[in-house]
């Protein structure tokens, strides 16, 4: 009996690195695109790999053709920093690239479409409305300041859409479910821009022993989760029973913190660390437009949300091991 097959955009990211080998044992054959080849170990395991631009759009249409994906995991993006930078590029490949999929979806038949979106879509008015209000729900303050967040909110919406329309016709609905990650850190890989970065780059330069100048206040707190758990928990959305959810855009976090905080906890394990702040005002503005929490609830309640990693349970079960691996290795 032939596997199903899961098409994954931008899989020579962050997130492709922990997803790629997870679909291959959960018995995906896995078709991995990106703008640059993918390292030996990830092609090697997939059924194909190649360099593709998501906006070629004959290139696209042949592989879902050929291959007929059952899953789309479409995490190719322009982040938040760049998509400030050139907001016309991040438009065209957030927004239009991820329309150009739905539509290969929807004239294949039903496919389940796997959606990273981001905490970057709240918006809140400032940092004191910040610190006040809490963890926010999946309906609050969707109100994003920045070019990055407006993308991944309005195709959360087009995709929640076209998974309710023509409900006599399954065959014709794309069963899209997103995830707004928080603050994502890896230890396998270095951080690529996103604004959230700052917390994962500090842990790299104390692993390096380089310095650091973080580029947000000590003070500032966000909803953060290891890259670990960001996978587990985007691949318990994928087998979630479609009659239990509630939502097709649902929080998770791992635990929430301050710059500052994340300094302490590195300083525990690398005490030569060299981390000060330097702050960007620019990304100080943008980072306080987003909730210092989320409320996980939905996720928890509909399919089992269940990280692993708290903020010390990341550093001492999961970061400190792979980082003395990963820099062990490389010198």
């Amino acid at each position: 009996m032939s596997k199903p097959v899961a098409l994954v955009t931008g899989a020579g990211g962050e997130m492709g690195h922990l997803l790629l080998p997870a679909l291959v044992a959960g018995h995906f054959d896995v078709v991995a695109y990106d703008l640059r080849p993918l390292p030996d170990d990830l092609q090697s395991i997939c059924r194909e790999t190649a360099e593709v631009d998501l906006l070629d759009e004959e290139r696209m249409a042949a592989a879902f053709s050929r291959h007929r994906p059952s899953h789309v995991f479409h995490l190719a993006a322009i982040l938040s920093s760049q998509a400030e930078r050139d907001w016309s590029a991040a438009h065209r490949v957030n927004v239009e690239g991820t329309l150009q999929l739905f539509r290969h979806c929807l004239a294949l038949g039903r496919v389940r479409f796997m959606f990273p979106s981001s905490i970057a879509v709240y918006g809140l008015p400032d940092a004191r409305t910040k610190q006040q209000i809490g963890a926010v729900k999946e309906w609050e303050w969707t109100e994003p300041h920045s070019v990055y967040g407006g993308n991944k909110l309005y195709c959360e919406a087009l995709g929640a859409y076209l998974a309710q329309r023509s409900p006599t016709d399954v065959s014709a609905r794309l069963d899209f479910r997103a995830i707004r990650f928080p603050g994502l850190i890896s230890a396998d890989t270095l951080p690529t821009g996103g604004t959230t970065d700052y917390a994962p780059a500090m842990i790299h330069a104390a692993a390096r022993h380089r310095p650091y100048s973080c580029f947000v206040e000590e003070s500032t707190r966000l909803p953060f989760m290891t890259m670990p758990d960001a996978v587990t928990a985007l691949l318990q959305l994928t087998d979630a029973d479609d009659t239990r959810l509630t939502r097709r855009a649902y929080n998770i976090r791992g635990f929430s913190a301050s710059a500052g905080e994340i300094r302490h906890q590195v300083l525990q394990h690398f005490p030569d660390a060299r981390i000060g702040f330097e702050v960007d005002r620019v990304k100080q503005v943008l980072v306080d437009s987003w909730p210092a929490d989320v409320d996980d609830e939905s996720a928890r309640h509909d399919w089992g949300l269940a990280p692993q990693h708290g903020l010390a349970e990341a550093f001492g079960h999961y970061l400190l091991p792979a980082l003395e691996r990963r820099y062990a290795a490389t010198g």
